[in-house]
């Protein structure tokens, strides 16, 4: 049974910050890449940033560039998506994903969801 955890979310102002952390159990951690996706209300869920079972490769959606950083720490089980110069508009609840492959840009999928976090940025 795998499992993902996610805390960090709160309400913080417009151009504040916040860091999400994700920790996974369940299965060998650091065999696999994972991601964030977040769903604000009334949208659908999107994708916002991946990273390798390494951590040697990353990405993210054109409208978080430049202010979030996915990182992770395999010895921790854990993956952390820290967020700067948030926006009223990254308003949603974030969610920790797991693939099912050490990489995120060739096969498999994400399989395994954690329950989320809600962030909420005031203006």
């Amino acid at each position: 049974q795998v499992q993902l955890v996610e805390s960090g979310g709160g309400l913080v102002q417009a151009g504040g910050s916040l860091r999400l952390s994700c920790v996974a159990s369940g299965r060998s951690f650091g065999m696999y890449a994972m991601g964030w996706f977040r769903q604000a209300p009334g949208k659908e869920r999107e994708f916002v940033a991946a990273i390798s079972w390494s951590g040697d490769t990353s990405d993210y959606v054109d409208s978080v560039k430049g202010r979030f950083t996915i990182s992770r720490d395999n010895a921790k089980n854990t993956v952390y998506l820290q967020m700067n110069s948030l926006k009223p508009e990254d308003t949603a609840v974030y969610y920790c994903a797991g693939h099912t492959s050490s990489t995120f840009y060739g096969g498999g999928s994400y399989k395994y969801w954690g329950q989320g976090t809600q962030v909420t940025v005031s203006a």
